[in-house]
């Protein structure tokens, strides 16, 4: 029998180098699950930081692929009057081309003709790595360009800004550098807020209307060709809360194609002058227009207290240099309605030397003619007041002589007159119900109502005839003011304005509308004068406008204009106050 002795095991070595691997393996395999413990860590830190400390930047990158780079501006009603598309920009990487450049100019100068064939090869040959050869271009425009096959010419995506209406509130708008930054109007206003991501995706509601825009631009154009004058301008703006329903200037520009300026420091550059906005930048002596303004303070300081009161006006005055006389002499003595029906420059001068620099100046400045217009575009004209200011100036600053304002000065100026005697800045901007701004009291409410009798009279039965519109109940006053030259003043060219509210029993809105330098004509028998030439526009923008605005024409309603009626004295067989 045999017996197998299996042999022993050998005992494990405790030294050695597989020793000191195994000894090391579980701290290793610790410090990785640790390692990865930490990783696993700071990656729910990083979503828990993106979830709760990033949400607005992940908001913002959701706009910004959802909603223009620039946002819409639209009018009161909704209309967008400015928007933002994609275009493109061609440019070209000169160092990348392959096709001569004299060759490759020509063609591109057939493609582009907005430069010529030399200003292409001098960006071809550039030693810049990229020139810019189009902002903005059309896509077919992008089209051509690359069937030339040219690689070294680039093509990128690009925002344009659009004014869908054309021309229509061109200057009330603005417009846009070529880097897209707002440089006039409410584009420049509105810069920030139209530019936010967070705030840009919701359109810009500004106050204008764009059927009111439209036909006072119509209107006003229509005249300013008729008569030949150089400039004009439109305003209506809403006697309660200052809200500008339309601003017109003309000569007109299209913002979606700029002029090019010679020199925009010179305002007698034909671009320059279709860029500058004669209802907030231009000023003017307004003339007459500002008769009730005179009047206004002399009934509310207590100079006037009765509308029977009169004043000389047989004869001139002669007050220094200056010779008051007027354009229709009546050669009597006249009371408060006849001097606005016949638009005396004599007896409204004596009221204002009675008046007084200090009260005329209080006034004026009460009424905002001692600054800049209170808007928010940037383009506002300063007012021009007498220095020194003489006695002569206080007579003649009455009748709207020797103090130049813009027409929006005038037209916040006769807001306050109607709308019970609270003047209130002009706003480009929509505003709530309510909330309008609190405005500052420059007259009485008496005195406002007051004012409305006068400015409805002198339509009914002066000067201002031809600017009724039936049923609408309109008010107000011509203005007639020869230009100061170097020489003095011209006696061939003015500029003729009327001011007007309507509807005068509640007044709603305000329309001024001024030309610059109008020319008689056959339909105006001949007159340059405001009653001849601006009366008859403002009656047809009222007819045309009056619906829109949610005003109806009401012949059984008016202004009880009774008991001045009687002061109105007519020679047997006299006509009616000449339209000054």
């Amino acid at each position: 029998m045999s017996v197998l002795v299996a042999r022993p095991f050998d005992k494990p070595r405790l030294a050695g180098p597989r020793h000191s691997m195994v000894a090391l393996a579980p701290a290793r395999l610790v410090m990785l699950l640790m390692a990865i413990a930490a990783g696993i860590a700071l990656v729910l830190m990083k979503l828990a930081w993106f979830a709760v400390v990033a949400t607005p930047a992940s908001n913002r990158s959701a706009a910004d692929a959802l909603v223009p780079l620039r946002g819409d501006i639209i009018d009161r009603n909704g209309v967008p009057l400015a928007r933002t598309i994609d275009a493109w920009s061609i440019g070209v990487r000169p160092e990348r081309l392959i096709n001569d450049p004299h060759e490759l100019a020509g063609k591109l100068a057939a493609l582009m003709p907005n430069h010529d064939e030399a200003w292409y090869e001098r960006r071809l040959r550039s030693k810049e790595p990229f020139v810019f050869l189009y902002r903005r271009a059309l896509p077919e425009v992008v089209k051509a360009v690359n069937a030339l096959g040219e690689p070294g010419i680039a093509y990128e995506r690009e925002p344009e800004r659009l004014y869908p209406q054309s021309t229509l509130a061109a200057h009330a708008l603005g417009s846009l550098d070529v880097d897209a930054h707002g440089i006039r109007g409410m584009e420049r206003v509105l810069e920030d807020q139209l530019t936010n991501p967070l705030l840009r995706a919701t359109p810009v509601a500004l106050s204008l209307d764009a059927r009111v825009q439209a036909a006072v631009e119509s209107e006003l154009g229509a005249a300013m060709s008729n008569f030949q004058a150089q400039a004009a301008a439109g305003l209506v703006l809403d006697v309660h809360t200052g809200e500008v329903i339309a601003m017109v200037s003309l000569p007109n520009y299209d913002a979606n194609k700029l002029p090019r300026v010679i020199d925009p420091k010179d305002p007698n550059d034909a671009g320059m002058r279709r860029l500058w906005n004669n209802a907030t930048l231009s000023v003017y002596e307004l003339g007459s227009t500002f008769k009730p303004i005179t009047m206004a303070l002399a009934i509310d300081s207590g100079v006037v207290s009765s509308m029977s009161r009169r004043f000389d006006a047989r004869a001139p005055i002669v007050a220094g240099r200056f010779r008051i006389s007027d354009d229709h002499p009546q050669k009597r003595y006249l009371n408060i309605p006849e001097t606005l029906v016949h638009s005396s420059n004599i007896a409204t001068a004596r009221i204002g030397n009675e008046l007084g620099e200090a009260r005329l100046r209080a006034m004026f400045t009460a009424m905002g003619f001692a600054t800049r217009p209170d808007i928010e575009t940037p383009e506002r004209g300063k007012p021009i007041w007498p220095a020194p200011w003489t006695k002569a100036s206080t007579m003649t600053t009455g009748y709207g002589h020797g103090l130049s304002v813009t027409p929006l000065h005038l037209a916040s100026a006769y807001a306050a007159l109607v709308n019970g005697g609270t003047w209130r800045p002009a706003t480009m901007m929509k505003v709530a119900p309510g909330k309008q701004a609190a405005g500052r009291r420059v007259i009485s409410e008496a005195t406002s109502a007051r004012m409305r009798q006068l400015l409805r009279l002198i339509v009914l039965k002066g000067t201002g005839e031809k600017a009724d519109a039936p049923g609408y109940r309109v008010g107000g006053k011509t203005g007639t003011a020869e230009i100061g030259m170097k020489g003095g003043y011209s006696k061939k060219r003015n500029v003729s304005t009327f001011a007007a509210a309507f509807p005068m029993d509640a007044p709603r809105y305000v329309l001024v509308v001024m030309l610059d330098s109008p020319r008689g004509n056959a339909q105006s028998a001949g007159q340059a004068t405001a009653g001849w030439t601006v009366a008859p526009v403002v009656s047809r923008i009222i007819m045309r406008t009056g619906y829109m605005l949610g005003v109806m024409p009401d012949k059984n309603r008016d202004v009880d204009v009774s008991e001045l009626l009687p002061l109105l004295w007519e020679a047997p067989g006299a006509a009616k106050a000449v339209p000054e």
